[in-house]
């Protein structure tokens, strides 16, 4: 049986007692002026009113209300037509006309609505039509009818009108209300979510950031051959962990907002041959192929590089995920190219288990996988197909996919990208020159491991490096010592950096103050403006990103 709500309950259970009432009124009016079959049909009528009464109190709407309205109708053209034009009987259609809008669900049952509002207004007509002659031909006394039905029936049309209006503007008040306070309650919940992720983030960002950065330092120390593939190792490890990272604070951030894109100069083959490097370890374990074919001649592009990675990453791990004999291919082709603009396709092909086709549309959906048993197999969030799709379609496109079981699967997708001009290139070369000989750095950091990275890599580039360990600490330095940048963590114990930046403000205008944090950029940005801060670097940074955000903010003093 078909749940309704309560209020919906005792308002048809209301109207048809006040139509027995109603019913009833009129019967005495008939009796009295012995119009004796009329009064017999609203007797008939009161015990309808009365099923229908029983009906709503058992929550037998689906039944009640179509058999109200009926009889509510044909009950006032019946009376209509015996007491005629002159009595305005018909003026009580205009309460009917209303009644399908608030005793049905204008969204689920939208063909009541307008089959029991139209009703009325097709008997209304019937019955000018007929002149009143619908049912019968005998009429009550004309003066009786002018002077005792018609007052009865303007303020019984004007009362019934006036409580529709009264009960719609209650309706609307408490509807109104609810939705304030379910706003209110939606806005707590994702507080407490950004809160939640942005702790998370910072949480598991902060030691990613020491091995990370770590194993880019070790890199640079010319290690020798055994210990080079072991520090590939580790760092292959810390980005996948933080690949896995992004999927899942990603997919929440893409729920509540659009993709934002962070175009930069990109040369697509170069940046495709990290991702061979990145997944041909898997590859070799599982004793398959990782082809990669990239179209010579396709310019250097303006592209989000990172996303369209991100995208990759997933494509190609979910392909070396699902096969287990035969080969992943990453293939990257021209399609249309004009002076200004190029179309590239990309596509990543396998040759495993296949897609079936009736769970090709359920692949993209959040936290499915194509069956439970392959979550147990080969694991997986099911987030990033998901991810892939809010991506690409930030970037104008939409991604597909073609498969056949134990034959494997091919996801393509076409996306249109601006070449880069020579000022493009320009700016980007110019963000690898740095000269920093000499200059003060105030690092506001309290996890060690991020001390000892963020020192390695600003010290190798011939910064000075100072280090206070909270933001008091940092507060006093910045007072007592002068610096040419600040670099604030965001959460530490006794003061943060928000606390500590609004702090050194009132003594100094001037510092630029960059904010280091795991959390999402989105999630503080707000806090990070009004503190007084002039920038931010995400952990785990890429020393490139630290060492050009320091510039910029050098050349902006």
């Amino acid at each position: 049986m078909k749940e309704f709500s309560k209020r919906r309950i005792q308002l048809v259970f209301a109207l048809a007692l006040v139509s027995i009432g109603f019913s009833i009124f009129c019967s005495f009016i008939a009796h009295k002026y012995n119009f004796y079959w009329l009064r017999n049909y609203l007797a008939f009528n009161i015990i309808l009113y009365g099923v229908v009464a029983y009906l709503a109190k058992k929550g037998l709407l689906t039944i009640a209300r179509p058999f109200y309205l009926l009889t509510i109708n044909l009950g006032i053209t019946i009376i209509a037509s015996f007491v005629g034009r002159p009595a305005g009987v018909e003026f009580v259609f205009i309460f009917t006309i209303g009644l399908p809008y608030f005793i049905f669900s204008f969204t689920r049952e939208r063909l009541y609505v307008i089959i029991f509002a139209i009703l009325p207004i097709l008997l209304w007509f019937l019955l000018f039509l007929t002149d009143f002659n619908l049912f019968t031909n005998q009429k009550f006394d004309t003066k009786v009818a002018d002077e005792i039905i018609y007052p009865i029936a303007m303020v019984s049309t004007v009362l019934l009108v006036l409580f529709q209006l009264i009960y719609f503007s209650v309706l609307n008040t408490r509807y109104a209300s609810n939705v304030i306070i379910q706003h209110d309650d939606a806005f707590q919940a994702s507080n407490a979510k950004s809160k939640f992720l942005s702790t998370m983030s910072h949480e598991i960002r902060t030691p990613l950031n020491a091995v990370i950065g770590l194993s880019h330092i070790l890199a640079d120390n010319n290690p020798r051959k055994d210990q080079l593939e072991n520090i590939k190792a580790l760092n292959y490890s810390g980005k996948i962990l933080m690949n896995l990272l992004n999927n899942v604070l990603d997919f929440s951030k893409m729920q509540s907002s659009k993709v934002e894109l962070d175009e930069i100069p990109t040369d697509l083959y170069i940046a495709i041959k990290q991702i061979k490097k990145i997944h041909e370890t898997s590859c070799l374990r599982k004793g398959i192929l990782m082809n990669l074919d990239i179209e010579k001649g396709i310019p250097l592009v303006l592209l989000d590089v990172v996303r369209f990675n991100q995208v990759i990453n997933n494509l190609v791990s979910n392909a070396i995920k699902f096969t287990d004999n035969g080969s992943v291919t990453l293939r990257i082709k021209k399609n249309i190219e004009t002076f200004k603009t190029i179309t590239i396709t990309t596509e990543v092909i396998d040759t495993g288990l296949g897609i079936p086709e009736d769970k090709l549309s359920e692949i993209w959906e959040d936290f499915t996988q194509a069956s439970t048993s392959t979550n147990r197999l080969y694991g997986g969030t099911g987030l990033g197909l998901p991810i892939v799709k809010s991506i690409v379609k930030a970037m104008g496109s939409d991604v597909f996919v073609e498969s056949k079981i134990n034959q494997g699967s091919r996801f393509y997708f076409d996306v249109t990208l601006t070449k880069a001009t020579e000022v493009d290139l320009k700016k980007e070369a110019d963000h690898k020159v740095y000269n920093f000989d000499g200059k003060k750095i105030l690092l506001v950091e309290d996890n060690q491991y991020n001390i000892l990275v963020a020192k390695q890599i600003l010290e190798k580039e011939k910064l000075l490096v100072e280090v206070a360990e909270n933001g008091i600490e940092g507060m006093k330095m910045a007072e007592k010592n002068k610096y040419d940048v600040i670099l604030m963590d965001i959460q530490m114990p006794f003061m943060d950096g928000y606390e500590a930046t609004k702090e050194i403000r009132k003594f100094n205008k001037t510092i630029p103050i960059l904010a280091l944090s795991a959390s999402v950029f989105s999630e503080v940005k707000d806090s990070i403006n009004q503190s007084g801060m002039n920038g931010f670097i995400f952990k785990p940074f890429n020393p490139d990103d630290l060492l050009f955000e320091i510039n910029k903010a050098l050349k902006n003093k």
